[in-house]
């Protein structure tokens, strides 16, 4: 039986050439599907014209609405509804893991500027790093070292434009060794690791903002927590995010729309290949 594999897009990025690639590599010609093309019947129930579907979707929102479609069709998405709203929310992530015994960072949730400089001195003052709840590639993060600075962030963000600004996420600020770690699972597989160098003098480690990449160890303390977050937010193929503490690891993200065009060579690890076969497999369930 030939699969029928759907390839949600917003752009073809390298990530995507590499996905597609190692499909057409296993015999699998996925059929694209723009989702700035896609039309939706809402009240109609949609064919099931796809075995499986694997979202890529660069926009959160266009992701969440045709995940939502493919599955109210009884499509399998990789990765699920579920798992994208909890991963895509840095909030209602933190509290996931929490709950689920992941050691994470210690967040605070603050609505108004006069809350979120008393859950600054509840995580035990400065420096703490301050997040918006939905984003990527490091932006509008803020790592606040005292009382100015923190009116500055804040006075700032009341002014922006969505109430999403106004979700006051703090953190406290972790030491770590000039990286951190991304480690990539596919299904109940850790299949492997990145240390995310910063820049020098640089605090921040996404290779967004000039980070580089080199191939981490999967031991089995890495192993155990990575997969630990994993389960907590329903698994798939996720990009976990570690940090190394004094207390240990700590989880502080997890990718549900992973990049990894920069992981490939220092890992020496088809990743593109082994999510390819990760969604065959749900196929066939």
């Amino acid at each position: 039986m030939i699969m029928q594999l759907g390839f949600v897009y917003t752009i073809i990025t390298p990530e995507n050439k590499m996905l597609l690639e190692a499909a057409r590599k296993k015999g699998i010609e996925a059929a694209k599907l723009s989702d700035a093309e896609l039309l939706m019947n809402l009240t109609e129930r949609a064919p099931a014209n796809y075995d499986i579907v694997l979202q890529r979707s660069s926009s959160l929102a266009r992701s969440l609405y045709s995940t939502a479609y493919f599955e109210n069709a009884g499509v399998r998405v990789v990765n699920s509804y579920e798992v994208q709203a909890l991963c895509a929310d840095k909030a209602l992530t933190s509290m996931r893991l929490a709950h689920e015994g992941v050691p994470t960072p210690k967040t605070m949730l603050a609505f108004t500027p006069e809350s979120a400089m008393k859950a600054i001195d509840a995580l035990g003052g400065y420096p703490v790093v301050m997040k918006p709840v939905i984003g990527s590639w490091a932006r509008l993060l803020s790592k606040i070292n005292d009382k100015e600075a923190a009116h500055t962030v804040i006075e700032h963000r009341e002014e922006l434009g969505s109430y999403q600004h106004k979700l006051y996420y703090v953190q406290e600020h972790v030491e770590k060794p000039g990286r951190d770690i991304r480690a990539f699972t596919v299904g109940d597989e850790v299949i492997c690791a990145i240390y995310r160098n910063a820049k020098q003098g640089e605090w921040l480690t996404n290779t967004a903002r000039g980070a580089t990449a080199s191939n981490c160890p999967v031991t089995s303390e890495l192993r155990e927590i990575v997969l630990k977050a994993s389960k907590a937010v329903g698994g798939g193929v996720l990009g976990v995010d570690v940090m190394e503490s004094s207390r240990g690891l700590l989880v502080h993200e997890v990718n549900h729309s992973t990049e990894f065009r920069n992981s490939v060579a220092p890992t020496g690890v088809d990743i593109p290949g082994k999510m390819i076969d990760y969604v065959v497999k749900m196929a066939r369930k």
